[in-house]
């Protein structure tokens, strides 16, 4: 009686084992591509405002967008390889880095592209400026992370924010700020939210207020209309609270 005992629990001593490790492995699995990068400290690439996310337009929409200044500087979000630099119809001037953990990035609408393929690349560094190249309505970078590769379907895209930090419309983001705080250069970013913006940025930006106007914001800061529109490639007056304007 006994040894049927012992044999009882011995079983299901296995038997919860065995569960563990597959909960275990399925755990991994689902986080594994939120994981990628967390040591890594990734960067924001740009300086702008967020004005799309990931999933949206019937879900076809599989980047970030963040709009801005034309030529504002756009950064490498981790160490990697170029795989490609060139010109699409439609992302226009666009790049391809495989960062680290096998993860593809695309850099894309870029004014200029300043890194060619097989180009290795550090986190930080400049490649490109921003524009509107391609199909783009308005000044700003789309970006796309891929597990490992970019495929035309797009089957591989997944959320930026994993890597980056959660974001929503509205909010401003800055080049080079890592994920983790304790790494931060510029730690204000993260109060310039909808509804609490300070203009405490570089003297040659201007983060829009509620109530601004172009007319208002020229004659304040003393530059012309036509030159604030210039500059971050406006086709209208319109303009939204927490937008970033380069002024000079």
């Amino acid at each position: 009686m006994r040894d049927y005992i012992r044999r009882f629990l011995i079983a299901i001593i296995m038997a919860l084992c065995v569960s563990l490790l597959f909960l275990g492995g399925k755990h991994s699995e689902a986080a594994g591509v939120t994981n990628k990068g967390e040591n890594g400290h990734w960067l924001w690439p740009t300086d702008g405002i967020i004005t799309d996310t990931y999933g949206t337009r019937l879900g076809k929409h599989k980047g970030i967008d963040i709009a801005g200044g034309r030529e504002t500087p756009i950064i490498a979000v981790q160490d990697g390889v170029v795989e490609k630099s060139y010109f699409s119809d439609t992302y226009g001037n666009v790049v391809f880095i495989k960062h680290v953990n096998n993860i593809v990035a695309v850099y894309a609408h870029l004014n200029k592209r300043m890194v060619h393929k097989g180009q290795n690349i550090k986190r930080g560094q400049l490649i490109g400026k921003m524009g509107k190249t391609g199909q783009a309505t308005g000044t700003h970078l789309h970006f796309e992370v891929h597990n490992r590769e970019w495929r035309y379907d797009k089957k591989f895209a997944f959320n930026p924010e994993k890597l980056l930090g959660s974001t929503e419309v509205g909010e401003v983001v800055q080049a080079g700020v890592a994920r983790n705080r304790a790494l931060t250069a510029s730690s204000h970013v993260r109060s310039l939210k909808r509804g609490n913006v300070r203009n405490t940025g570089p003297a040659n930006q201007y983060v829009v207020r509620r109530g601004d106007t172009l007319s208002s914001i020229a004659l304040k800061k003393k530059v012309p209309v036509a030159k604030i529109k210039k500059m971050n490639g406006l086709n209208s007056d319109f303009i939204v609270p927490n937008q970033v304007l380069i002024l000079k």
